[in-house]
């Protein structure tokens, strides 16, 4: 074959696939072959690129070896095109639900979800063997209440900590932006209500950071760039941060997140490399790698992310923390950068489900305008009142592509697993999920092209040396998907739709791990240029896709710890609005796992007394 011929692979009709545990599907493992890149090496990488003889060239080289072309771009597929994962409402028989009326307020759904908290929670997640306590948004709220402290000296602390990790010997950069002037009149309102007894809601007086791809008044919205924000300034509020900050929220700035969220490690050259507070020497994951990592080291109990390809699932497993992305639909994209429409939406980060059960709550009551009425569907909150409540539940999993990760990874998750199934008497459900690098690459196609597209108006007039050289790389890239190429994507999105519809047929979710590797090493050479680490970032991104690229709902937990002590997390992925399932299924899994957690290197009390 010429370099510039091409044999796609021919599919089999969606009819024909046998997705049984015996199926003969061959399982693709990622064809990555792309080495690390950094530093210089990235600068001549990027020049190469950018070159108009050598770059498209090299563009062509690169989806070439890398499988785009046989599995997506020149691949001769029967299935039409399905352009968006929307999903209908469907009457999901999810068990133990409070159903939530639609005329609610946030502050009266968030009032419903504590109702469907046990009174007896225990308040604090603790460790017998250390004095490791990670507070959680009942703890500040009782707090506040009794008189024991109040918003605002917990927001003095919050700035003295974010201070002390800014500093040369952390180095965290868990923030872009924050200002301590309007923290503190926020906490200031706060504290007011607290004493006069009329706190808006239990979200009254929390701390909540928002990723900066998320419109947050008053700060410019970067999406991690030196540029965009000159070119979109931010006017209002996006829906979701109105919502929290109409329960009371206090919204303490804007995250630290991988520029144009193009990249999975959370190395940002502009503003500096969120570091993983487990252990400082390690990547916290992105995109939304600022927002994990102030809710790993208790800076806040909650914080919003955006989830195109696994940005919140990603990093929350890497920090040891919950990551949750609704189904597609469930939370409005209003306010959020228009980066990638049909595979991204904010998600939430929290410190333990039961926070992500109350912020899901509050922002959770606003689908999207672009969405028909009758795409919208009833909100079912879960009676989390026992991890014992639910039976009879059924984890598809698919062995090959659970397998196909670290042994401390696939050990732990294993255990984890055979855990949950005995202590609750639910069943495992052997299946075969296929083609998954193929579904990967046609997520990474359609990502890029939209992401593209969209900046389309401004990398016109863009002044490239204003980029990062790792995102000067991304962009390049994605300009060379065609017409084609993001087609032949959607007819995969059409199959992987069928192929997990039918698997929901005979399961509740899909198990799998978060991520193939743990937090990996941070390297000085990348620290100003970014890095390509194509290698770890498809192990990053390899369990995520199915979330994005169908709309489907999908939970992280932390199960365990790899052999240096770094975080592993196991995912819950549900069928089309199976939120409450999933709540339901991750409080199971945390309630086994609790006393095995560990306090991060950098971790911060808020709540200690004076």
């Amino acid at each position: 074959m010429g370099i510039f011929k091409s044999e796609g692979k021919v599919y089999k009709p969606v009819a024909d696939v046998d997705l049984g545990p015996d199926s003969d599907e061959f399982y693709i493992h990622a064809n990555v072959k792309a080495p690390r890149v950094a530093g210089l090496l990235v600068k001549i990488f990027v020049w190469i690129l950018e070159s108009r003889i050598l770059g498209p060239i090299v563009r062509y080289i690169l989806k070439k070896d890398n499988l785009i072309h046989k599995l997506v771009s020149f691949a001769e597929i029967q299935e039409p095109p399905l352009f968006t994962s929307t999903h209908h409402w469907e009457d999901i028989p999810e068990q133990n639900v409070n159903l939530v009326k639609p005329d609610l307020t946030p502050a009266e759904r968030v009032r419903q979800a504590v109702s469907c908290l046990p009174s007896g929670l225990e308040s604090t997640l603790t460790n017998p063997s250390s004095s490791f306590k990670r507070w959680t948004i009942q703890d500040f709220s009782s707090a506040y209440s009794s008189g024991e402290t109040t918003p605002l000296a917990v927001a003095k602390r919050f700035l003295a900590a974010v201070k002390e990790s800014s500093g040369p010997n952390l180095n965290m950069a868990f923030f872009i932006n924050y200002n301590a002037e309007e923290i503190l009149s926020q906490a200031e309102e706060s504290t007011l209500r607290y004493q006069k007894g009329t706190p808006i809601s239990i979200m009254d007086g929390i701390l909540v950071a928002v990723k900066d791809e998320i419109d947050c008044m008053p700060y410019p919205t970067t999406g991690g760039t030196k540029w965009l924000h000159k070119v979109r300034p931010c006017t209002d509020d996006a829906i979701c941060v109105k919502q929290l900050r109409s329960c009371g929220a206090i919204l303490v700035g804007k995250t630290n997140m991988h520029e144009l969220g193009a990249g999975t490690s959370g190395i940002n050259p502009h503003y500096g490399a969120t570091r993983n507070p487990y252990n400082i020497n390690k990547v916290s994951g992105g995109s939304s790698s600022g927002s994990a990592a102030v809710v790993c080291a208790g800076l806040c109990p909650v914080a919003l992310g955006v989830d195109g390809g696994g940005s919140v699932r990603m990093p929350a497993a890497l920090c040891g923390v919950i990551g949750f992305k609704p189904t597609s639909g469930r939370l409005s994209n209003s306010g959020v950068l228009p980066l990638n429409w049909t595979v991204g939406m904010p998600g939430i980060l929290a410190a333990t489900v039961e926070d992500a059960l109350i912020a899901y709550a509050a922002i959770c009551g606003h689908p999207p305008l672009s969405q028909p009425t009758y795409l919208q569907p009833e909100l079912n909150l879960p009676l989390l009142t026992s991890t014992e409540s639910i039976g009879n539940i059924k984890l598809a999993k698919y062995g090959k592509w659970f397998n196909d990760s670290t042994d401390d990874i696939r050990n732990c998750c294993d255990h984890a697993l055979a855990m949950l199934c005995r202590h609750y008497g639910w069943k495992t459900v052997n299946v075969t999920v296929p083609e998954i690098e193929e579904m990967r690459l046609a997520h990474y196609v359609t990502i890029g092209s939209e992401c593209t597209a969209s900046l389309a108006p401004h990398l016109a007039k863009l002044n490239f040396a204003e980029s990062g050289w790792d995102a000067r790389v991304a962009l390049c890239v994605y300009s060379a998907f065609s017409s084609r190429d993001y087609l032949n994507a959607q007819r995969i999105r059409n199959r992987q739709m069928y192929f997990h519809k039918e698997i929901f047929k005979t399961a509740d979710v899909i198990v799998t791990p978060t991520t193939g590797v743990t937090a990996y090493t941070l390297q000085s050479d990348a620290l100003s240029s970014g890095e390509l680490d194509y290698i770890n970032g498809a192990a990053l991104v390899r369990f995520s896709i199915a979330g994005n690229f169908l709309g489907l709902p999908a939970i992280t937990i932390m199960v365990g710890y790899d052999k240096g002590g770094l975080p592993i997390g196991l995912q819950f992925i549900g069928r089309p609005w199976s939120e409450a399932t999933l709540l339901h299924l991750a409080l199971a899994m945390q309630a086994l796992c609790i006393k095995s957690y560990k306090k991060p290197e950098v971790f911060y009390d808020l709540l200690k007394k004076d």
